[in-house]
């Protein structure tokens, strides 16, 4: 089998494969490429370096394209770094990146998205995007009165999270008599197809959407500003994340209310954890993964709607998660020596 990463450079950064100190811990934190999502990793990174004894760095690639990132990640390695937080450049290629960096001793973790099962990594930490795009769905329908047609904008087709919203908000679509999804746009998580296609739906059809779901960063800032821009409160909108357009078009009530995701979490827990694999902890194996999630080993960073009565504090919702997380983390998922 043709090896992703070069021996050289694994062999280079991987050291021994036998656990080090904890203090020895260099964490390469690795989105599948540019989006604003990430921003969040990169201010875990340095919180995690500052508060927890090991190094963690933030380094993204210039595209998304899983070659880019499996040459992110071998340069990281070749630089020394020997844990590995990664989302998944692709749900199945990426494994056999994990695979390899295993063999040298390196562990690895999926956060933000996961792997296709059976995978290398030692869990995946991110969002429940089937349950979050469902539960937002379900509150956009009780906004639109309980009926209507809904247009569902999502991300990259590329992304594993991708195929998981789209059924859920068909799910929940279903549930309920006399809604239906009239259109998904889908690969629009980028500036520019984003403005294009849903201006482009907004005036050719507009007037046939009760509500919108988005279920992606992108859309959702560009359909709040299109909303806002027509002067449109007609048709009701749940987004997701925490743009600060999207927060502004709650408030101003363009907007119903928005998906929360953790990212910071899921970088700060991913190098904590890494940390005490390298220490030479394990993950227990009846740790209580959350079974409910479409993909193994799955622990959920946390998810919430905010609305406008609630906007003000999203911060302390998610800062609240993440600590309610790490403190019961160690204990709940791991064996460690004494």
């Amino acid at each position: 089998m043709k090896r992703i990463l070069t021996a050289a450079a694994l062999l280079a950064g991987a050291g021994a494969a036998a656990p080090l100190a904890a203090q020895d811990t260099r964490v390469g934190v690795v989105p599948g490429g540019p989006h604003p999502y990430f921003a969040a990793w990169e201010d875990a990174a340095k919180d995690a370096t500052a508060q927890l004894d090991l190094v963690a760095e933030y380094h993204v690639p210039a595209a998304w394209d899983l070659s880019q990132q499996n040459a992110m990640i071998e340069s990281l390695v070749g630089q020394g770094f020997n844990a590995i937080a990664v989302f998944p450049g692709d749900a199945s290629g990426t494994n056999a990146t994990m695979s390899e960096l295993k063999d040298f001793g390196i562990p690895s973790v999926a956060i933000g998205g996961c792997l296709q099962a059976p995978t290398p990594a030692e869990f995946c930490l991110g969002t429940d995007v089937y349950q979050s795009a469902y539960l937002g769905t379900k509150e956009l329908i009780e906004a639109m009165g309980g009926s209507g047609n809904i247009v569902h904008l999502t991300g990259f087709l590329v992304d594993p999270n991708t195929s998981l919203r789209i059924d859920a908000v068909q799910k929940a679509a279903d549930e309920v008599d006399g809604v239906e999804v009239i259109q998904v746009i889908a690969d629009i998580d980028a500036p520019e197809p984003a403005d294009e296609k849903i201006n482009a739906f907004l005036a050719a059809r507009g007037a046939e959407a009760d509500g919108m779901i988005s279920t992606a960063w992108v859309p959702s800032v560009v359909a709040a500003t299109a909303l806002r821009n027509l002067g449109d409160k007609r048709i009701r909108m749940v987004a997701i994340d925490h743009d600060q357009v999207v927060l502004d078009a709650i408030r101003d009530g363009f907007v119903d209310g928005t998906m929360l995701q953790n990212p910071y979490g899921q970088a700060y827990i991913g190098a904590y954890a890494l940390d005490l694999v390298r220490g030479g902890c394990t993950v227990k194996p009846d740790a209580p993964f959350d079974t409910t999630a479409q993909t193994d080993m799955f622990i959920d960073s946390g998810t919430a709607f905010v609305d406008a009565s609630a906007v003000d504090t999203y911060q302390d919702t998610m800062i609240a998660v993440t600590d309610e997380i790490m403190d019961g983390f160690k204990d709940t998922y791991m064996d460690c020596p004494e």
